[in-house]
């Protein structure tokens, strides 16, 4: 008996071990003493791994967590590819990248339902006086309550598209942990993309300021941009520094920063997404999932367009002092935080 239990204890000690291992293995950002190229090669792999022990492990009600934590780890490698791009290749860039995209876009309508509901919930959360009695606006939450059910059914309690899935990511692990990346103690091999990252935001950002062309899409653009900066800073600021003071905290500032807006940024698509629904059923059938009186459709247009009135403008704001900075002086600061982190833990 006495024997039974030390190996319990030990078989206890080691899923332990194995479990805060997984869990190292999948954080952003270099460990202690971690090279770079060897930290962004087991954030891919470990984002990958995430994503497929959710996968493997989907079951009934669980569907909106795993769809959105799915869709967040996409994000994550994307912006990493996009970190990597003149280290990989253009052909390699190109071909990674449309993988993810693809398998992005295969949960893309479950993730636009859970959206669209949580996105109704908030305007009437602004305003429940006028909002939330309404017979109008409660038959379509309870419509679009079901649509969302009825998508995140068809996309992953279908076992073949779960599968097929699971079969794309483990073919892109395979991929990325062949990756031979160049050797590098700082952040060299990274610059140059990084660099283009932040100077397309700029450019982003500039073209919403001037309000030339459609602001839905000049937003939504300018969104994936600044998702890019903030999980780029998480991928480079080393967990192993203590100090956050000066320019340790100069890279969890940027991710907090563009978090922030990227927030912003969400919100105003999200809610420029349901208008378009709202005007689109002005001419659907009675029946139609988005058909509402006209007293309600105007009543909830209204409060959309107040929101992203605000949202926009304090969007603005702190786009502007995110993008203050010409994109070689932004890598260089960078570079000095990266570096100066890089220092204090070894």
């Amino acid at each position: 008996m006495a024997l039974g239990v030390g190996m319990a204890i030990a078989r206890a000690g080691r899923e332990r071990r194995s479990t805060r291992q997984r869990r190292r293995d999948r954080r952003l950002g270099p460990a202690r003493r971690e090279r770079l190229p060897h930290a962004l090669q087991r954030m891919a792999l470990g984002q990958v791994d995430s994503t497929l022990e959710l996968l493997v492990a989907e079951r009934s009600g669980a569907h909106e967590k795993t769809v959105h934590e799915t869709r967040k780890a996409l994000k994550r490698l994307r912006a990493l590819l996009r970190l990597l791009e003149r280290e990989l290749g253009e052909r390699t860039f190109a071909r990674e990248n449309a993988a993810l995209r693809d398998i992005a876009q295969r949960l893309a309508e479950a993730r636009d339902a859970a959206v669209m509901l949580a996105t109704l919930d908030s305007l009437i959360a602004r305003d429940p006086g006028k909002l939330a009695r309404r017979s109008g606006v409660l038959a379509l939450r309870a419509r679009l309550r079901a649509e969302q059910a009825r998508v995140e059914r068809l996309t992953l309690s279908d076992d073949a598209a779960r599968l097929t899935l699971i079969s794309e990511l483990r073919g892109f692990r395979a991929r990325a942990a062949d990756w031979r990346l160049t050797e590098s103690d700082g952040m060299e091999m990274v610059e140059v993309d990084l660099r283009r990252l932040y100077r397309h935001g700029r450019k982003r950002y500039r073209r919403v300021l001037r309000g030339k062309g459609d602001e839905m899409t000049l937003m939504h653009e300018w969104r994936k941009r600044v998702k890019d900066l903030r999980y780029a800073a998480e991928m480079l600021d080393r967990r192993g520094s203590r100090n956050r003071a000066g320019a340790d905290e100069h890279l969890r500032g940027l991710a907090r920063s563009a978090d922030s807006l990227g927030e912003l940024l969400g919100e105003d698509h999200d809610l420029a997404v349901l208008a378009q629904h709202l005007r689109a059923g002005r001419h659907a059938g009675r029946h139609a999932s988005w058909h509402i009186g006209r007293r309600t459709r105007k009543r909830l247009l209204k409060a959309i367009a107040r929101r992203r009135r605000a949202l926009r403008k304090q969007a603005l704001r702190e786009g502007g002092r995110l993008y203050r900075q010409r994109p070689k002086r932004f890598v260089r600061r960078v570079r000095a935080a990266y570096d100066s982190s890089a220092r204090r833990v070894s």
